[in-house]
This record gives structure tokens, sequence and C-alpha cells, in this order.
């Protein structure tokens, strides 16, 4: 039988799943945060810090006790964490690096031939002389083997010792062992990744098996595109042979749009109907997230589920921005209920509101402002600022 679940009801799935329909102010502690991470699945990773780094401010948004310094225990000193790619490069659950070895051999498999198309010819033969010094040398930073004479560039311009480290990463032979000022320290697998997280192999069936259903749990609800790009472990006709394949242990469903269109076939367990009853309703609470939420991060589900069009302009022309740079969504409960742009001044100790756009029929009441206004303060607090400077026509028009 095929289940119809409406809108209101999907989205609260999908928030719960993905973290954040607890109560943001309970205790997490380090145990905590790494059952966060798993159960989310990853957290991406990424170098802008216009307010704080993404990693960062996607576990604050869920949880206001999360610590850096628990996640940089977990990552540089108990290795329960460890950094690659997903569909970007994230914090995952070195439980799951036995799967990753999957990925690293398809990457070893392509990588050369995708980077001949931008690479000089010959920057292969940098990589194993690359590896034998971080056998022999241990652990390294990029500049550790940089040639005097090279001029540095963006991706395009790598010398040949950074190629060959990012190549060894992506290919499973090296793991971060480390940041320091967010510049990677690589060192050997074996000695980043505790053994027990990478032994034994899974065999391609199995690793097939994990990856969707592990994905399906997560997502709460999916397509076989939605199951296959929530890791990017698979392709979408894997996932598509994976959902045929276990019919009996999915039913069909149909998701409700947020504008009230047709609603979009999609696979959830059996037991889905089951589970309903047990969603949490999510905090009133008004909460920013970063653009590299999860649960943004499928700009096309986030439109269909929360009716909310959102894209990242930090590559678009100033002139051609509808919102701005680097523009930060706001949860408030259920709903996805409008936008703000605001920049860390951490030289005068302040977080700088520009501007604020409520989404269609959001009304700036007072509550609603007095929850965004305390929400701020508990994120300038976070980022390490003073105070929330609200800048001349913060509020928009009328303002």
């Amino acid at each position: 039988m095929t289940i119809l679940l409406p809108n209101a009801e999907a989205r609260r799935i999908f928030l719960a799943r993905q973290g954040l329909s607890a109560s943001p102010g309970r205790l997490l502690g380090k145990e905590g945060l790494l059952r966060l991470i798993h159960d989310i699945g990853f957290v991406q990773v990424d170098s802008i810090a216009t307010v704080e780094r993404a990693h960062h401010q996607i576990l604050f948004s869920r949880n206001q006790t999360y610590r850096r310094e628990h996640l940089a225990e977990l990552l540089e000193k108990d290795g329960e964490l460890f950094e690659n790619w997903t569909h970007d490069a994230s914090i995952i659950p070195s439980a799951f690096f036995r799967y990753w070895k999957h990925r690293f051999r398809r990457e070893d498999a392509t990588i050369i031939e995708r980077w001949r198309k931008w690479r000089e010819p010959g920057f292969e033969e940098a990589f194993d002389e690359t590896y034998a010094r971080i056998v022999s040398g241990g652990a390294v930073l990029s500049r550790d083997l940089k040639a005097d004479d090279h001029r540095s560039g963006g991706w395009w311009n790598w010398h040949p010792n950074k190629t060959a480290l990012e190549y060894l990463w992506r290919t499973g032979k090296v793991a971060i062992a480390r940041r320091e000022n967010f510049q990677k320290v690589y060192d050997l697998v074996e000695r980043v990744v505790p053994t027990h997280h990478h032994e034994p192999d899974v065999e391609h069936d199995a690793f097939v098996n994990w990856a969707c259903r592990s994905a399906l749990e997560r997502l709460g609800f999916a397509t076989h595109g939605e199951i296959a790009a929530f890791w990017d472990l698979i392709s979408p006709d894997e996932a598509r042979a994976w959902v045929e394949a276990h019919r009996d242990e999915l039913r069909p469903v149909l998701i409700e749009p947020a504008d009230g269109g047709k609603p979009r076939a999609s696979h959830a367990f059996a037991d889905f109907p089951e589970r309903l009853g047990d969603i949490p309703e999510p905090p009133n609470r008004l909460r920013v997230l970063s653009p590299f939420d999860p649960l943004i991060r499928d700009r096309n589900r986030t439109e269909r589920l929360f009716g909310y069009f959102y894209r990242i302009e930090v590559f678009v022309p100033e002139p051609k921005r509808q919102y701005g740079y680097y523009v930060f969504p706001l949860l408030e409960g259920d709903r996805l209920v409008g936008r703000i742009d605001m920049k860390a001044d951490r030289k005068a100790g302040t977080l700088d509101v520009k501007r604020l756009w409520w989404e269609p029929k959001v009304r700036a009441s007072a509550g609603r402002m007095e929850r965004l206004e305390a929400e701020l303060g508990r994120l300038a607090k976070f980022s390490g600022v003073e105070e929330v400077r609200y800048l001349n026509g913060w509020r928009g028009e009328g303002a």
C-alpha cells in the first residue's frame, strides 16, 4: 500500500533524521558529538569563515553545548572521525572508513585521467617520492614539500607534491592527521585511522547494500537518485538496482511538496508507518544554518520540502546577486523562514548584521525578532566576538 505523506510530516521526519529535532540545549559531550555525527552521516568542511567555519556552525546549530575541542580530539587523538569526500570534503565517522575503500579504488582508477585535463604532463612522477617521504619522515604539510621556485596559484597551479598529497588523500593512501591554521597535515592512513575501522574489507554487494540502507535511514524517504547522492559513493543505477532487489523491505510513499503540487514518488522502509508516531516536534527556537548544512545540501529537495529556494552566491558577481556573498538560512521550528547576511568583524569584536529577508507570508513579529536576536547573541558568543552590531538598513525595506 502506498502512503501519502503530508508535507508538514515529511519536513519533521527529515529534520529529525538530520539532528535538528532534539533540544539544542541538552548536554552533548564528546561521546554525544560522535553519535550526532554518526546519525547525521557526515559534516561538510569548508574554508570560508565569514562567521564560523561550516563544520563548527553545522554542529552548533544542532547543539549549543558543542565544543570544538571535542571535535579535535575525535579527529586528531581518538581517530574516531576522519576527513575525506562525500559530495565534498567532509568529516565522517571512522566506523565507515572500510566502506570508503570502494571510493578510493574508484578514484584511483579515474582521478589521474581527470587531472590530466588541467595539470602539466608528468605530474604523476611525484606520487611515489611524496609517499616515501611520509613513510620515512612522518606527517607533512603541503608547504613542507614545496619547491623554492614554485609560484603559488589556485588548484590549477598546485606544485607537484601538493598534487601528489591530494591524490594520495583522495585515494586513501594517506589521511589528514590534523589541521594547522586550517592547512591539512597528511600522514599514513595506518597512523591516523585505527586498524579496527579499516579492516576487514567489505565485498562490493555488501558495500552497495550499506550505502543505500544507511542513506535511506538518514533521509527517511528518498528516490533512488537521492539515495545515491547522499554519500556520493555509488551510482544512481546501483541505487535503482538495490531498490528493485529489496522491494520486500521497502514501501512506496508519496511526498506532498510544499507548494501542494503533485506528490513525489519515493521509497521508505516497510515499517515507516509505525515510526511516524515517534517523530518529535522540532524546537520552536529560531536557528541560523550554515550554507553547507546537510539539511539543505540537496537544493532541489530543500525547495520541494520547504518551499525555500537557496543558492550560495559566493561566485556570483556582486551586481547580479539576489541576496549577498554568504547568506545564512533561518530555521524556525519545521520551516525555513528567512535568510540573513552577516559577518564577524574579529578586530572590532562584533557580529555585523547587514541585511535580513523574511520569506513570503512570514511576519517580523515581536516574538520572532526576539528569537532571532537571542540566537544571534548565542552565535556571536560561539564565534568569539563580544556583541552583535546591527548595521543601518539591516531589517530591509521599511526598516
